[in-house]
Formats: C-alpha cells, structure tokens, sequence
C-alpha cells in the first residue's frame, strides 16, 4: 500500500437500476463482489438498490461515501436516458463530464465489427468525470470507471454479469489489493441441528459476547435456516494461521456448550456429516418413507460415495403400499393410524430386516395442506429408527410450514435422529 493513503477496509454497494426494484429482476452482482471484495479483506457495510433517478442516486453515493471508503456502483452506465451512474457520481464530488475520443473511438470499433454504424446516442458512455481513471471493458461498450476524491474510492461497473465480473477482476488485481492493509476476512460456519434459535442463543451468547473484547475481534452471526441454525464466526487477521487458530479456538469453545447439538464445525451439510459416520462405522442403511416422498433417500444420495452405506429406500404413500411392499402389519395401520409412531417404528424395522443392514429409517406424516386432524394436524410427522441392537427409537414432530417445509424439516429431523444414534 503507498504510504500516506488511507487502506481501503469498508465497502458499500450500490446497484443501480429501476428493474432491480421489481419482482422481475434480482441483483445477483452484490453477491459476487461481497465474495470478492471479502477475500481482498473489505468488509461489506451495506448494500443498497437505487432506481434510475439522478438524484436519489447522487443521494445515495453521498450516503455510502459518508461510511465507506470503497463505493462500489454497478450498472447506469449504458447509452439510454436512464443510465444515470455517472452523471450522479460526479455531481456528487463537483467533477465535470468531458468526451474521451479513445474512448468514442473504441464503441465505434465495437459496432463497426458487428457491421453497424455507431449510434450518435452512444457517445454518452464516453463522457468521463475529470480525473477518472478509464476501465476498459472487452465484454461491451460502457467503460468502468475508478474516480479517488476526499479519501473515498468509487468504482463504477457495468450491470450485466458477463461485464462486471471480468472488469472487478482486472480493478481488484491492479487497484483495490494494493489498497488494502492486508489484512483478509477469515469465515467458520458451525451448523447446529434439534435447537430453535433462541435455545442457540441461549447457550452461546455469553461464550461469543466475550470475543468482542479480545484481539483479534471474532464477530458471531446467527441465522436460523430450514430445519437447523447456523453460527457464522469471521475475524480479520493479516496472518492466515493465526486467524484459523483464533477460529479453531472460537468454534472449540462452542462446541463444548452444544454439544451433540453440533453437526458440523465448517459448514459441512447434515447429509454429508451422517454419510461420513455410516462410512466410519461401516454401517450401512435402509429407508421407508411416505410423507417425505423419498427425500431422505435423496439427500443421502446427493453424497458422493453413498453407495457404500445405503443399501435400499422405500416410497410407500399408500397404506396399501406399506403393506404390500413393506410388510407392515394391516392391524397396527388400523389401530394406530398411518400416522403414528408404531407405524413409523414398522417401516423401520421391515426396512432394515428386509436389507440385512444396520439400520432402519421411517418416515410417516401429514404434509398438508389437507389431511390433518385436531389430534393430528398438518405438519405432523412420525419417526422411527432401529439399529445393530435391534433398540427402537420413536418421536412425533409437529412442523410448521406449507407442504415443501414440512417434508424437508421431517427428512431433517430423520437424518439428525440417525446421527445422535451413530453418535452414541
């Protein structure tokens, strides 16, 4: 980094367009530059999408150069009237717009190539705020643009994807990392199953509120997905492996207050976490299911390698089909209902039986949106499982959620129930 110049260390993005304020267009750039940005050590301060107003997004760079010191711009720079990025990034820093012919002359080529003539309208993307530094683009006709005023980097990117990765590459390799202090973000995503998340909370919060006040900082984010909890932890150190060792310190801490709550200490999937204990242990598995439609089955099989521990699944929807495939007894379906744990403890014994493995799952509910009873409503789901020693596990989730909810929750919560079991 040259001396005397502020590191950059805090971005805001700022995506540029009307179409973006719709429900017909997502801005899927913010998420590739956070990636990139993260990696050269920039921290992300916020994101914001602006229509295609002139002053709402003058406003807006004035907001984000208050906070940051890389902004980040990406779209606005086409032909159109519409295309509004740098007539607002430079009203905002008092830059006047002036035609670069290089500039003129490169969209000319451009067309020329394609056997058209240039649109005298097309002379706008030439029209660069004094001082900037001119970002040629391969990919189309609207350069990006790297403008430095009061200690604040913008860079303005064009919109479609196909551009703007490339050029951030090109500007990321030449201008932001000699830039930075480097100093890089480090991440550690701890997966958490069979907890809400302010039972995590619960049992985190006094071990990670004490990392604020150590060096370095680590900060911890929770965020409940479908069927589990995530623990996102990141620090910022210049040293790889003293940062992977503050982490590795932090996650230690964590684990010994989950406990068996925690799948997976790197962000390992559930599917993958069971696959790789069925594969340690050299146990191989079967499963019926009916309300999950075979998702069990599925997400074990989305594991390369499954074949070594998955021998056979069911999809058994009818009563008659668990009779008549399965094997599961007419009278306990009549007595107990589909739904029930004795039903589920059935198709878990005749799968495993059947197979000649170690162990059985089953999987019976109500995924809605009709079927349900007062006794049993919508979302319920009924598991069982039985192992080597032929002991019988049983319990009855009540999900929330539509129909696609409830089967993934229930196939969540049958994978986690054969993980505690190979666990133990």
């Amino acid at each position: 980094m040259t001396s005397g110049v502020r590191p950059l260390k805090n971005t805001v993005i700022i995506a540029v367009g009307s179409e973006l304020l719709t429900p017909y267009k997502v801005d899927t750039n913010s998420l590739f530059l956070t990636k990139r940005l993260n990696a050269l050590g920039l921290v992300v301060r916020r994101k914001m999408v602006v229509g295609d107003n002139r002053e709402e997004l003058a406003s807006a760079v004035r907001e984000a150069a208050s906070h940051a010191d890389l902004v980040v711009t990406t779209g606005g720079l086409g032909a159109t009237d519409d295309d509004v990025t740098r007539d607002a990034v430079a009203s905002v820093f008092g830059l006047v717009l002036e035609e670069d012919p290089e500039v003129v002359s490169y969209i000319r080529s451009r067309f020329q190539a394609r056997g058209f003539e240039m649109p005298e309208i097309n002379r706008r993307q030439a029209l660069i705020p004094e001082g900037a530094a001119i970002l040629r683009n391969s990919r189309g006709t609207a350069p990006g643009l790297w403008i430095e005023r009061d200690d604040v980097a913008v860079v303005l990117l064009p919109g479609p994807p196909r551009e703007l990765r490339p050029l951030f590459d090109q500007v990321a390799e030449e201008r932001i990392k000699g830039r930075t202090d480097g100093e890089q973000i480090f991440r550690r995503t701890l997966v958490i199953a069979g907890r809400t998340e302010t039972h995590v909370e619960e049992l985190t919060q006094p071990v990670y509120s004490e990392w604020m006040k150590q060096v370095p900082i680590v900060q911890t984010t929770i965020l409940a997905s479908l069927g589990q909890i995530e623990l996102h932890l990141s620090t910022r150190h210049a040293s790889e492996q003293s940062a992977v060792a503050r982490l590795d310190g932090a996650t230690e801490e964590l684990a010994n207050v989950l406990g068996r709550n925690l799948v997976s200490r790197d962000g390992e999937s559930l599917e993958s976490v069971v696959g790789g204990l069925l594969r340690t242990h050299g146990f191989r598995v079967a499963i019926a299911e009916s309300c999950t439609g075979g998702l069990v089955t599925s997400r074990l099989t989305d594991v390369p390698g499954a074949s070594e521990y998955i021998d056979a699944g069911w999809t058994v929807y009818s009563n008659e089909a668990k009779v008549r495939l399965l094997g599961v007894d007419a009278g306990t379906i009549e007595q107990h209902g589909a739904v029930s744990e004795a039903v589920a403890e059935a198709m878990a014994v005749q799968a495993r039986e059947r197979s000649n493995v170690d162990y059985g799952i089953g999987v019976t509910g109500i995924a809605g949106p009709g079927g349900g009873s007062k006794e049993k409503p919508v979302g319920t789901v009924c598991l069982g499982l039985v192992g080597p020693d032929k002991d019988v596990r049983v319990r009855t989730v009540r999900f929330p959620g539509e129909r696609e909810r409830v089967k993934f929750q229930a196939s969540q919560a049958a994978l986690d129930m054969l993980r505690r079991a190979l666990l133990r």
